[in-house]
């Protein structure tokens, strides 16, 4: 069962997800010195109505397993720690534990 950290991060995933044509529509036009004042104005004031989970720096990688947010392995989604564990117990295909 994951920990309220992971659902959190879940949900700002898909919020994201949802929200980044129109975010970066509505950057562009903001940021584009050669449109007029009142129009990269209004873009902005619409930038400024999302929400805090529509933010694509609200994501951060957390372990699927613990919801630690350090030390994460991305392509496994794991930490460390639960990436050694499963590594030993072979449940990670492709992984073994280097001997020589």
């Amino acid at each position: 069962m994951p920990n309220a950290r992971v659902l959190r991060d879940i949900k700002a995933r898909n919020i994201v997800k949802a929200n980044e044509v129109l975010r970066r529509a509505y950057l562009y036009v903001a940021r584009n010195e050669t449109l007029s004042p009142q129009v990269r104005h209004q873009a902005q004031l619409q930038l400024n109505t999302f929400g805090k989970y529509t933010r694509p720096t609200t994501v951060k990688n957390r372990c699927a397993e613990s919801g630690r947010g350090r030390g994460i392995i991305s392509e496994f989604a794991l930490c460390r720690y639960q990436f050694r564990l499963k590594a030993l117990k072979l449940e990670l295909p492709g992984v073994r534990k280097a001997s020589w």
